[in-house]
């Protein structure tokens, strides 16, 4: 693991910048901080599967699309493009997809010659791309264009994320268990089992079922708002972020 992502993973256990947010990224300006630039580093780390998902629908093969999208978060994060960026067009999907056209029109040629020529990588997404591949191959085709599955992919990795966020709460609380058993009320259909028998199976009555899953729902909500809070530049924003996605996954 290369040193950017040891001191990334040393910061976010000491807590050293919890606010990992597009904000703490907008307000550096042009003094732009070591701690923005670790904020930015996590924030691409997070959302990279939907850019490389828009590289791969653009018709590259898998291994062109690992190597753009390496290099893509490589050169954003080693040239400080974000100083660009106007806080009035808010949020870090429109910045990162807007940022990686541009990448793609103008810069390959550029960071291939960088590449040969034994430049280091700030960020190391080998790992997690080639994972990705695998995820990808697994979707469903469709007639969808690639800045449409992009935006899909972008609401599922709030959910991903969201997702995690409360299993990690559950498994602090000694109860993983019953997030398996209950996760399935957050994101689809009521589940097909009865609540008598997911109660018993769980060890509640079902009356206290019943209030459990009504406070995870509004956990989920008040969680998605956490996460969708990072990637827009004034957290009022974060209700129309809501609704948007909610719409893309909706179609």
């Amino acid at each position: 693991m290369d040193i950017v992502c040891r001191r990334l993973q040393r910061s976010m256990q000491s807590n050293r910048f919890p606010n990992t947010s597009w904000t703490v990224v907008l307000k550096a300006g042009e003094d732009f901080s070591q701690q923005s630039q670790d904020a930015l580093a996590i924030l691409c780390k997070a959302y990279w599967y939907p850019l490389y998902a828009f590289v791969r629908r653009r018709g590259h093969s898998p291994e062109q699309a690992q190597d753009l999208t390496q290099e893509f978060f490589a050169r954003l994060l080693e040239k400080h493009y974000v100083r660009d960026c106007r806080r009035e067009r808010g949020r870090f999907r429109s910045f990162l997809l807007t940022s990686l056209k541009h990448f793609l029109a103008n810069e390959w040629d550029r960071a291939q010659a960088q590449r040969r020529g034994g430049g280091e990588t700030p960020v190391s997404l080998d790992a997690v791309v080639k994972r990705g591949e695998h995820r990808y191959s697994l979707e469903p085709r469709d007639n969808l264009t690639p800045e449409k599955i992009f935006e899909k992919e972008w609401a599922l990795t709030l959910l991903e994320k969201t997702l995690c966020a409360l299993e990690g709460e559950f498994e602090q609380a000694g109860k993983k268990d019953h997030f398996a058993h209950l996760k399935d009320f957050l994101t689809g259909p009521e589940a097909r089992i009865p609540y008598s028998q997911l109660a018993s199976g769980v060890g509640m009555s079902e009356g206290a079922l019943r209030v459990t899953i009504h406070r995870l729902r509004a956990r989920f909500r008040e969680v998605l708002r956490q996460e969708i809070s990072k990637t827009v530049s004034d957290p009022s924003e974060a209700g129309d972020e809501i609704r948007y996605l909610k719409s893309v996954l909706a179609r």
